[in-house]
């Protein structure tokens, strides 16, 4: 496996790199950027940093056309339309900022959030036949990966063995229907295998704190 985290200018798509934001769009991304780092507490548990997150994505640029909330048991997701009844565009893992063992780096993706996030787009993607979902992130409210549903879906939604075992597990067909059991003893292994190059947007918000404030 290469991995390539990207800049999320080189990440971004060309063309919003030539919308030009006015100035009190500017101040009112920085102002819920702000809050959001302040409200921030690392010893504060999964639940406190998911609200915090999910105030500011919907605060800053998603209310009231897209609905952010959690879905069964997935952390966070972004509906494409205003209702839970729309489908999801974007699934979001949430950590607390000192679990550093659950949260992947630019040197290793294979870590519990990202199995995570694999068991949710299956979900969406395989039981639900989701065809809209566009983005998938890990985040521990300063670092955030940003994965491109489309890599997903070509890694794991068209690879016939990982589907299988993924029905399987879902359909009660396997030694153990916990979560814990398909990171350990599918997601894990499965992306272990994986050799392609993985790429990915990635920053940390800790880089921007002095010129924020």
């Amino acid at each position: 496996m290469i991995l390539k985290p990207l800049k999320p200018r080189k990440a971004l798509n060309k063309a919003f790199l030539k919308v030009k934001p006015t100035r009190a769009e500017i101040d009112h991304f920085k102002a819920n950027l702000i809050r959001l780092l302040n409200r921030t507490v690392d010893t504060e548990s999964e639940e406190f940093h998911k609200n915090l997150v999910s105030m500011f994505l919907r605060d800053t640029w998603y209310k009231p056309n897209h609905f952010i909330n959690t879905k069964g048991r997935t952390d966070l997701v972004i509906h494409i339309g205003p209702d839970a009844k729309s489908h999801v565009g974007v699934i979001i893992e949430a950590k607390r900022p000192n679990n550093k063992a659950e949260m992947p780096s630019c040197e290793k993706i294979n870590t519990k959030a990202v199995q995570e996030l694999v068991l949710y787009y299956m979900r969406e993607r395989v039981l639900q036949n989701n065809l809209e979902i566009k983005h998938l992130i890990a985040t521990d409210t300063y670092e955030w990966f940003i994965f491109d549903a489309t890599l997903f879906d070509r890694l794991f939604a068209q690879n016939k063995h990982f589907v299988q075992q993924y029905n399987d597990f879902a359909n009660g067909r396997l030694a153990d229907s916990r979560t814990d059991f398909f990171y350990k003893q599918i997601a894990e292994p499965f992306i272990e295998s994986i050799t392609a190059e993985i790429e990915f947007a990635y920053f940390n918000l800790r880089d921007y704190l002095e010129p924020l404030r």
